[in-house]
């Protein structure tokens, strides 16, 4: 243990930029074998850590990564965690993540990593090993056709034929992974062109004809864009991750404040407009707040920014704002009108269509009349709120909104990264925690992959030393990937982990309750482990919390320790995550949401 961490220790600035390309890089014109090429194409591109499980057909290149003096490379405890961690590195930081797997058992490992970075557009290059050239589709030890099972599920991929080619495929392979619509690309390597000898010739440019992202929007759909906000009534501004993605904050936030536009927020773009921005309504959707559902159902006109129409946003796509028009700008072609048929398509980067189209508003010079449509949104955020301790909660239980609301206010907005793993957590962490920043709140969203929040935030907090990361997970979630508490420990790295734990897999319990008649198949778990004596073993401290009134003095303790931290906070399976739209149905179609009017919840069985 003292080895692996003096090994993976070092000497680790994180920067922003590739360095060293072309005739710039040191190494230019040297021959070396093709491991080294690979190692020198990843410091090339800026690469400084790596997060990654050695096997036999990798060992070529982990003995090439030995000698290298830039690269941190991050030995996970399993290859879903390692890319996982390469994930919320990328997430946390906008560069693009990398992670090493071997072949087999290695590479088919990462497939659900790569899934999840997939669905969600986070840019990462995965590098596995396969065995040599010769032998591959012999069904030999080891081998599996990697590139082939994750083609669906990858910007791009390439199976290496040739050493001379590693480190223009290694360059391509970033570009395409952080450019345009990010997304992962997969290098698949057989171990025999790892032995051969090359000449290390890195390119400073990248051609290739067939991939040309467009980033600057039509000027005449710009300006029709403009046209309809101007005359819009009741507008509403749909934010989602691309406006994350492409650095697309504040011209989106300027947009909303400029021509007093409501904005609502998908999961990916929690914190890509302030929490505490008046005109953010927040979460719309399955889980969102009556008021931000319903004032984007009865708007008049949409804006999409780098938002997909997701079915858990929209609802019944066909009952989806019925009187809405709707701009969609988007990066991808593929996005618009895939879902809704957009009025005003606008295909390019987000940060520079916004910018285009304030300043064509400002040209235009318009003034769009919202101010009875924010009053209404208003008077519905008043009468529908997203919690009110009057809902019936019993006193001597953990109530874990309140636990959320809680955490909320003792964390720094300005430094801290909130990671969630996927179930009725994830949610209470959406509605609840408030960010003011980007790349502040990760999550699973597109493929809801539970076990990726625990080694998102390991990775997020390689990514961020000098934040605070906490991790919201269930009990059931963490257990899928808790190994990498040991990636945690043994690098010093402070992670923080609050387990909302219900002894249960909540959201499908809560959906066993609510339509299946409370016939619990497969969904209770025991209290089996227990988290506290697990912490302990990894060499981290955890406390178990019980009752409401140390809920707040646990998370200050787990706060300002130093080192990373587990509170097992216990909680009834009988809580559940409201307002919840009824799956398949409109947004109209609700049940659990708070009417302050009548004081109670409007749900099936009552007050909850």
């Amino acid at each position: 243990m003292a080895d692996e961490k003096k090994q993976q220790k070092g000497t680790v600035a994180i920067a922003g930029a590739p360095r060293g390309l072309g005739s710039k890089n040191p190494k230019q014109g040297q021959t070396m074998t093709g491991a080294q090429a690979l190692i020198a194409s990843l410091e090339a591109e800026g690469v400084e850590v790596i997060f990654g499980y050695p096997g036999g057909q990798t060992i070529k290149m982990y003995d090439a990564l030995y000698d290298s003096t830039q690269l941190r490379h991050v030995l996970a405890r399993h290859e879903q965690g390692a890319v996982h961690e390469a994930d919320g590195y990328a997430r946390a930081t906008g560069r693009v993540g990398v992670a090493f797997a071997t072949s087999g058992p290695g590479a088919t490992n990462t497939v659900t990593g790569i899934a999840t970075a997939y669905m969600d557009s986070i840019p990462l290059v995965v590098i596995t090993g396969q065995v040599p050239r010769a032998m591959v589709g012999s069904d030999s030890f080891q081998e599996s056709d990697i590139v082939g099972m994750t083609m669906s599920v990858v910007k791009h991929s390439y199976l290496m034929q040739s050493s001379e080619n590693i480190a223009r495929t290694v360059r391509e392979a970033f570009h395409i992974a952080k450019t345009g619509r990010p997304g992962p690309v997969l290098i698949d390597v057989p171990s025999d062109l790892l032995d051969e000898e090359v000449l290390f010739e890195y390119p400073d440019d990248v051609n290739i004809p067939s991939y040309r992202p467009t980033y600057r929007g039509n000027v005449k759909q710009t300006k029709a864009a403009a046209r309809l906000i101007a005359d819009a009534k009741r507008p509403v501004l749909y934010v989602g991750g691309g406006v994350v993605s492409s650095g697309a904050s504040a011209e989106v936030t300027e947009l909303a404040r400029s021509m007093r536009i409501p904005v609502v927020t998908t999961l990916m773009a929690k914190g890509a407009v302030p929490s505490s921005e008046p005109l953010n309504l927040g979460l719309a959707g399955m889980h969102g707040s009556r008021y931000a559902s319903w004032a984007l159902d009865k708007s008049d006109l949409i804006i999409a920014c780098g938002a997909r129409f997701s079915d858990r946003v929209t609802g019944d796509i066909n009952s989806f704002a019925p009187e809405a028009k709707v701009i969609h700008i988007d990066i991808d072609p593929v996005e618009i009108d895939k879902v809704r048929e957009a009025q005003v398509p606008i295909v390019g980067d987000v940060k520079r269509v916004v910018t285009s189209l304030t300043l064509e508003l400002e040209k235009i010079d318009a003034h769009p009349d919202t101010q009875a449509w924010i009053e209404l949104i208003g008077e519905w955020r008043k009468q529908f709120p997203l919690y009110d301790e009057s809902v019936g909660d019993l006193p001597d239980e953990v109530v874990p909104e309140i636990a959320m609301m809680k955490l909320s206010e003792l964390l720094d907005p300005e430094a801290s990264i909130v990671v969630t793993e996927v179930g009725q957590h994830q949610m209470w962490a959406a509605q609840f925690i408030e960010r003011e920043l980007p790349r502040t709140f990760l999550s699973s969203g597109g493929l809801g992959t539970m076990g990726f929040g625990f080694p998102a935030a390991v990775g997020a907090a390689f990514g961020c030393p000098d934040k605070t990361i906490v991790c919201i997970a269930g009990d059931g979630s963490f257990q899928m990937n808790m190994q990498e508490m040991a990636t945690a420990a043994i690098n010093d790295v402070p992670v923080k982990v609050v387990i909302v734990d219900n002894r249960a897999l909540g959201m499908v319990r809560q959906w066993q309750t609510l339509f299946y008649n409370k016939r619990y198949s497969a969904s209770e778990l025991d209290s089996v482990p227990d988290f506290v004596k697990i912490a302990d073993a990894y060499g981290w401290k955890a406390e178990r919390v019980e009752r409401p009134e140390d809920v707040v003095p646990a998370i200050k303790r787990m706060l300002s320790d130093e080192g990373s931290y587990l509170i097992d906070l216990v909680i009834s399976r009988d809580q559940n995550v409201y307002p919840m739209v009824r799956p398949g149905k409109g947004l109209d179609d609700v049940i659990g949401v708070i009417d302050s009017g009548e004081g109670r919840t409007m749900e099936e069985g009552g007050a909850r």
